[in-house]
């Protein structure tokens, strides 16, 4: 019969109480390393004695995990739910240790043409708009714009009403809803000229 392997005990001493960081799987050891056996170069002293350290460190930081709250919980191992095993869960509690981050800050967005006029000028961004609006003849909340939109309203009516401004003007004997529709297509363009842009000044 071969030799029984000899296992060394489940409790560790410290000198120093160490620091346990459960959330994060972590111990930290205050307890001086002896500088005679980290400096001996002969033979694996110096490699042995870290293994120990180490060995001592994990079987202290298992040790607490195993006195965490465990539950149980029935697993189905097919899809026909007729093997079943039992799985032991052991729930870590909130790290308390700062890790740092993975990857480096996102950098901020530059800011676009009218951001930079605007803070030249001292405009304030006005607060967020809703985008819709309540229709009185309706009764009912509508959109500002885009499909059945209240700017959209005129393109429904069979009477418009020529604007004071408009009067004398050649515009005067223009459909109104047409030249509703010629400015909506206007702003659009704009808008969409100014986004592109802002968009070559940002890059």
């Amino acid at each position: 019969m071969g030799e029984q392997k000899e296992y060394k005990s489940i409790t560790v001493e410290k000198l120093i109480p160490v620091n346990y960081d459960l959330g994060n799987l972590s111990i930290f050891d205050p307890n001086p390393l002896n500088n005679e056996k980290l400096t001996n170069n002969k033979g694996k002293d110096k490699e042995n004695y870290l293994k120990e350290i180490t060995r001592d460190n994990v079987q202290l930081l298992i040790n607490q995990i195993l006195s965490l709250p465990v539950k149980q919980t029935t697993d189905s191992n097919s899809s026909s739910g007729e093997q079943n095993s039992t799985m032991t869960l052991i729930s870590l509690p909130d790290p308390i240790t700062p890790l740092p981050r993975e990857k480096s800050v996102p950098k901020g967005k530059e800011p676009t043409r009218w951001e930079l006029f605007a803070a030249k000028k001292g405009i304030k961004k006005k607060g967020k708009d809703t985008k819709l609006t309540f229709d009185e003849d309706k009764g009912e909340w509508v959109n500002k714009w885009g499909y059945k939109g209240k700017n959209k309203e005129l393109d429904d009516q069979w009477l418009v009403e020529v604007e004071d401004k408009k009067i004398g003007t050649e515009d005067e004997l223009i459909d109104p809803r047409k030249l509703k529709r010629d400015e909506r297509k206007k702003l659009i363009k704009r808008n969409l000229s100014q986004q592109k842009r802002n968009l070559k000044n940002g890059n």
